[in-house]
């Protein structure tokens, strides 16, 4: 907000008529040139104090002024009252006030004083005057439920509730970092991240954070994977129990990547069985016979199964993602960094190892779903082959109805024509009657012989 003061000097309204400062101006400058109000930044307090003294007032104002004349930077602070803040505020009657006035709305009881400034550069000055929120007023902020293992594999926190910030500042993560593992986000992608202190896995229903010497589950609330989230808890607790030399050498943090990439696994693998059951019974059923409801029935799975593809070719783009950076893997080794001894870009073979039999397993998977989905379209172009066929039966024996009326629509019309009420002299021949009934006959057999030959001469694809 930039305003313009009027050049003259404007008493001040909040002083006394009969006080000796009646002469004084709320901003004062020896040059006519106007000042300029760069910016005003106001600091409300959380409760209104009383106003009826002149130290306790509820506002305080601060604003930048940058003179015209000779370039120098001045503050004005003032003080005003709640109550009276949104009234405009009185200049003299003068033309200059009147423009002012015009011009913008000040308080009514404002206590101007310019304070030379020995900062110069305006931006540096209201950069300076930027009020921060207070850390009380911030409401609401997001909070995730964790639980907690240490280096030995015990529970040190079972559904703990924690601020995401104090999350970030704990562990040296970025607030980006922990939105890719938060369940508030719907649709998330699956994810393994690799940071300098820590590795954030998001794969399945698992969203954990390890590092050298710790695992942090994260858990949703209201979770539908609770009963393998119990299952996986129990299992990485006898992991994480296991000393490195029990655990072939493994250090604890793939220790627990290896309790996560089994457990998610493990779950893939048992979606997988129940879907492959239900599908292969139902393709079963349509080979014996073709029924509307199996037909639904089979869209339906169609359908789970597509998804359920989607979601095991992610978890295997996650493992083929980190496999290609020598980087990340070399990162991976949390504790051996945290002893000082970091790994180089090319020193990750038992990181790389590791995740190379879990994608394998990952994609043992994906091909046999994709192997029952081959089953089901196949499936289905043998039952919209059958159903095709059915309908050229139907077809055909609309088409030998149609040709059978067209014959005795060609014989009616000898029949017809003797109908007219004329005489044509066969009236007394006693023959008469079976000779045109015999003729009517023989050109509707005619024409219904002629339209069969050409119906199978079509159905042999020659013409």
């Amino acid at each position: 907000m930039r305003l313009s003061l009027p050049p003259a000097t404007a008493p001040c309204p909040t002083s006394n008529n009969n006080s000796s400062n009646n002469n004084q101006s709320c901003v004062s400058t020896k040059s006519n040139q106007p000042l300029v109000l760069c910016r005003c930044y106001l600091k409300a307090p959380k409760e209104p104090f009383a106003t009826n003294s002149q130290h306790q007032r509820p506002f305080s104002t601060t604003a930048s002024v940058f003179n015209n004349s000779n370039n120098k930077n001045t503050s004005v602070t003032g003080l005003d009252s709640l109550q009276t803040w949104r009234r405009p505020y009185h200049y003299p009657s003068s033309k200059s006030s009147q423009e002012a006035r015009s011009l913008a709305t000040m308080p009514s009881k404002p206590t101007f004083q310019a304070i030379p400034n020995s900062i110069s550069d305006p931006a540096t000055r209201l950069q300076r005057n930027l009020s921060v929120v207070p850390h009380h007023t911030i409401k609401n902020e997001i909070k995730l439920r964790c639980t907690e293992f240490d280096h030995k594999g015990n529970v040190k926190t079972t559904a703990g509730e924690f601020l995401k910030s104090d999350l970030c500042q704990q562990h040296g993560l970025h607030a980006r970092d922990l939105r890719k593992i938060d369940s508030s986000f719907n649709n998330q992608m699956p994810v393994l991240l690799v940071r300098p202190e820590a590795i954030l896995v998001n794969v399945g229903h698992i969203r954990a954070l390890i590092k050298a010497d710790l695992v942090v589950l994260f858990d949703s609330f209201g979770s539908t994977d609770s009963y393998n989230q119990s299952i996986f808890i129990y299992d990485l607790e006898e992991k994480l129990r296991m000393s490195t030399s029990a655990a072939g050498g493994l250090p604890f943090e793939f220790r627990a990547l290896e309790a996560i990439f089994i457990s998610v696994i493990s779950s893939l693998q048992s979606e997988m069985d129940v879907l492959v059951h239900f599908v292969t019974k139902l393709l079963a059923h349509l080979e014996e016979s073709i029924d509307q409801n199996k037909l639904k029935e089979l869209l339906q799975y169609s359908k789970k199964l597509s998804q359920f593809e989607s979601k095991t070719l992610l978890i295997r783009d996650v493992f083929v993602e980190v496999l290609d950076q020598d980087d990340d893997l070399a990162n991976m080794y949390l504790t051996e960094k945290k002893q000082g001894h970091p790994r180089t870009e090319d020193s990750h073979e038992e990181i790389e190892i590791l995740l190379e039999s879990y994608l394998k397993q990952v994609e043992e998977i994906a091909n046999t779903v994709a192997i029952v989905k081959q089953q089901m379209q196949s499936t289905e172009e043998i039952v919209n082959v059958i159903l095709g066929a059915n309908r050229n039966q139907l077809l055909l024996f609309e088409l030998r109805i149609a040709m059978g009326t067209l014959g005795m629509s060609s014989g009616a019309i000898i029949a017809s024509l003797y109908g007219m009420n004329l005489h044509n002299y066969l009236e007394t021949n006693p023959h008469a009657f079976a000779i045109v009934g015999s003729t009517a006959l023989g050109i509707s057999m005619m024409v219904f012989a002629f339209c069969s030959r050409k119906l199978k001469m079509l159905a042999k694809g020659t013409t």
